[in-house]
């Protein structure tokens, strides 16, 4: 994930001892090429022959060498020993997959499964003490497992948080494995996040193989555009590369090695360099470009795999986004299912929304257009055209003609939406004035009764958009009905199932634009955003429902037989209320439907946590931090990582508010030999700043929104977290407050109902950083005195799981913290 000399030192086991010396800097990138020139060495013969192509115009040091090494294979390689592993004319590591393979016979493996869940039960407890020697029996996660059995069998919805510790994926999957396979009935797993899913991958279903009596199938589906297409990518390496970019073509050689070794075909597996991600974008798989079976590359192709092995699996494990698009897909992409599990599940109705709206940018209209106009052979038209003027009959002669009066049309859309872009940035920055988000973007909200002054003009730019593209689109659809008779005597079968994929995107962004500039649904909010220093080419336009509840009533809850919600994070104030409204579930039609469950914490919160609270800190006068804020923060925070030798993480709502605190920071703490690092500025990556900090045992860590969530440090390499302001959601973007304006038309208070759980939850997630282990000990320090000095701050402690909590004077701070720190650990270690 980095190619910091460090990074890819470590990667290779290499010694680099003294890191940033110009010695030590030198030998160990030494010893990195020694290694990649025999890597290089053992590549096959026509990856190294295909590289070479790549670069065979290519005068610098690079072209020279991969000439010089496809020279040098060819004269050792006399007979190629990977020549079994080509596939037209590529190495390619994958068999054929067989859709001959057969699923589980009824019955099949329902001996070996005992006569109920609790033999079943059992038995994988029982493997479980054998194959780990510090085994420890989980009250919380046995209750979770017959949880989600009982409601899997009685066919009901449960909400079950569990927190850090619990082992909540062998919770679920279990009980999801035994119900599937004994009742011949697919279970769907989801997750916010890939890395989840990689987990569940790399870590869960392995441990499972080994405890489970019977064999199992699980496998992984992602959203189609995570697999390669190779039908796409040959066709791209095949085209002329030599105009492209020397990054596109590095991309591509990157892609070449990585198809010898790849099994699953997924762009998760690849680092990008610049401009990676736009080329993936023109080869990864799509409906709309498919040829299924017509396919040369169909029995390798990775998309269909992934696919052909859901429909054999008795668990399937996909990601939300994929749930949303299936359920828009009229579930026509995941294999039919009753039984779901949610993991991750407070991010489900904020994705919902995401997937259930409709997003426009800038550059996804005019990358569209690209592909159909670019004026060399990668240009979809022009490569058409070439291919039929090479006939010399006089239809495909007309045939060129049409294409050739479709270019000044657009041209003219994508000029007319340069134009239309550039008045809506105008506008954007005219009405937003100095106001920007956190992120230094403009933020605009349009409301359907009272749009701004000038919107009627720009509504008639964008109906010469859709008339033209109306236009564009039937000349395409007639010319594609009369192509396709001619498509296996002009060999243009491929070429036309890419110009279909493109048509189609064309179609979707021209109805996103009209459904956005007419704002006739009132359900829906209405936003642009856009960078002040990129202006209308970086503009994006967001519609998304203010109350996605009905929709997830009735694409989950009222049409699946038992939904399973489950995160670390799901009650305020040890109440599920919250939750269940954001979901729908307090609507459904039968109340006994669902349950709800609140596992007991794993750890002692008690002996492993102190909260402390410096209750004459200074407040934050509206957003933004005032001078006095900052000197007091940033001399508290050095202070107190003196006393805890670093080993600190600092929790920010504000990239502002992080920035202004790095600098200083970072200097005072130079002298006693404590690092800073800053998220944003020392590295955007959050593993690259995660295992930095883990390296180096005296570092503070700065970070926002991304650290919240989702970064496990367990051990000593953390002992301290600070949060710094309470995470409310920044109250005027355009859906906080249509959701705010929603709640204020039922008559109920929009900061108690909405504002308040979303920060409790925020809040629960970030206090969950410190304690990832039995045996991890230490400090949080909240600087948000709102949490002792308000009504709703009890809501933010009360919901956490029990830590010792005190609050005092700021100069008190350190000579508590010393003293924690130095307590005894005879006194807080439990027995496993």
């Amino acid at each position: 994930p980095s190619l910091q000399l460090s990074f890819v030192s470590a990667a290779f086991g290499i010694e680099h001892e003294r890191p940033h010396q110009a010695d030590s800097d030198a030998l160990a990138t030494a010893r990195i090429w020694l290694k990649c020139l025999k890597r290089f060495e053992q590549l096959p013969l026509i990856t190294v022959q295909r590289i070479s192509h790549l670069f065979a115009h290519n005068g610098g040091d690079l072209g020279w060498f991969v000439q010089e090494m496809r020279r040098r294979k060819e004269l050792q390689t006399g007979l190629d020993l990977d020549a079994g592993n080509y596939f037209r004319q590529f190495a390619i590591r994958v068999e054929d997959w067989s859709e001959e393979q057969p699923a589980r016979s009824p019955g099949d493996g329902l001996s070996g499964l005992g006569s109920s869940f609790e033999e079943v039960y059992e038995q994988a407890k029982l493997s479980l003490q054998e194959h780990f020697a510090q085994f420890e029996h989980r009250t919380a996660q046995e209750q979770m497992i017959r949880e989600v059995y009982e409601s899997f069998a009685q066919g009901k919805h449960l909400m079950i948080e569990a927190g850090t510790g619990t082992g909540k994926s062998l919770g679920y999957l279990l009980p999801a494995l035994y119900y599937s396979i004994r009742n011949d009935e697919k279970v769907v797993v989801s997750t916010h996040t890939i890395n989840l899913q990689e987990q569940l991958r790399q870590r869960d279903l392995p441990l499972l193989n080994r405890i489970f009596p019977v064999p199992f199938r699980a496998s992984i589906l992602k959203g189609r555009n995570h697999y390669l297409c190779l039908r796409k990518f040959e066709q791209k390496v095949n085209a002329e590369l030599a105009e492209e970019s020397v990054e596109e073509r590095l991309t591509a050689a990157q892609m070449l090695v990585w198809l010898g070794e790849t099994e699953n075909g997924d762009d998760e597996e690849l680092h990008f360099g610049p401009k990676g991600n736009e080329f993936w974008h023109t080869v990864a798989s799509d409906s709309d470009s498919c040829l299924n079976r017509a396919c040369p590359w169909f029995k390798k192709c990775f998309y269909h795999r992934a696919r052909h092995e859901a429909n054999l699996a008795d668990v399937i494990i996909t990601n939300h986004s994929l749930l949303f698009t299936d359920a828009k897909a009229e579930n026509r992409l995941l294999p039919a299912y009753s039984r779901l599990v949610v993991d991750e599940a407070h991010h489900f109705e904020e994705v919902a929304g995401k997937h259930l709206g409709i997003n426009l940018t800038y550059f996804s209209l005019v990358n569209t257009l690209a592909w159909l106009y670019k004026d060399n052979r990668s240009g979809q038209l022009p490569g058409l055209r070439f291919r039929l003027q090479t006939k010399e009959d006089e239809k495909a002669q007309e045939w060129c003609g049409a294409i050739d009066r479709l270019y000044p049309i657009l041209i003219e859309v994508k000029e007319e939406w340069d134009k239309l872009s550039e008045l809506l940035y105008e506008m954007l920055a005219q009405h937003a004035g100095n106001a920007q988000n956190d992120f230094n973007q403009y933020v605009l909200r349009v409301k359907p009764d009272s749009p701004p002054s000038g919107w009627e003009t720009l509504q008639g730019i964008e109906d010469n958009i859709y008339v033209r593209l109306t236009d564009i689109l039937k000349q395409l659809d007639r010319l594609a009905n009369e192509w396709k008779e001619v498509q296996e005597e002009y060999d243009l079968q491929s070429v036309l199932t890419d110009l279909g994929g493109t048509v189609k995107d064309l179609c979707a962004h021209r109805d996103a634009l009209r459904f956005f500039m007419n704002m006739q649904d009132d359900n829906y909010v209405y936003w642009m955003e856009a960078n002040p220093q990129y202006k209308g080419k970086s503009l994006e336009l967001a519609c998304v429902p203010i109350d996605v509840s009905p929709m997830l009533r009735q694409y989950f809850f009222e049409a699946k037989d038992s939904v399973i919600m489950t995160s670390a994070t799901l009650s305020v104030n040890k109440s599920f209320q919250y939750a269940c409204e954001q979901f729908g579930l307090h609507a459904l039609p039968e109340p006994d439907k669902l349950k709800t469950v609140q596992l007991p914490s794993p750890f002692n919160y008690r002996r492993q946590a102190l909260v402390c609270i410096p209750r004459d800190f200074p407040s934050v006068k509206g957003t933004t931090a005032d001078s006095l804020f900052i000197d007091s923060l940033v001399t508290s925070l050095k202070q107190v990582a003196e006393a805890t030798g670093g080993r600190m993480l600092v929790l920010f709502t504000s990239n502002r508010m992080l920035r202004q605190t790095y600098s200083p920071l970072k200097e005072q703490l130079h002298p006693h030999g404590i690092h800073v690092l800053g998220q944003g500025i020392d590295s955007g990556s959050r593993s690259n700043l995660t295992r930095l900090f883990q390296q180096n045992s005296s570092c503070v860590l700065l970070g926002t929104s991304s650290f919240w969530e989702g970064v496990d440090i367990p051990g000593d390499a953390l002992s301290c977290l600070a949060i710094v302001r309470l995470p409310f959601q920044p109250p005027h973007h355009p859906l906080a407050e249509a959701k705010a304006e929603y709640i204020k038309n039922r008559n109920e208070n929009p900061f108690m109902k909405l504002s308040v759980p979303q920060a409790v939850i925020r809040f629960k997630q970030g206090f969950g950083r410190l304690v990832r282990t039995a045996s991890d000990r230490g400090i949080v320090i909240i600087y948000d005195t709102r949490v002792i000095d308000t009504q709703y701050g009890k809501y933010f402690l009360y919901s956490l799981p029990g830590p010792k909590i005190e609050h005092m004077s700021t100069r008190q701070l350190v000579p508590r913290i010393r003293e924690w720190l130095g307590a005894d650990h005879s006194e807080w270690e439990m027995k496993p």
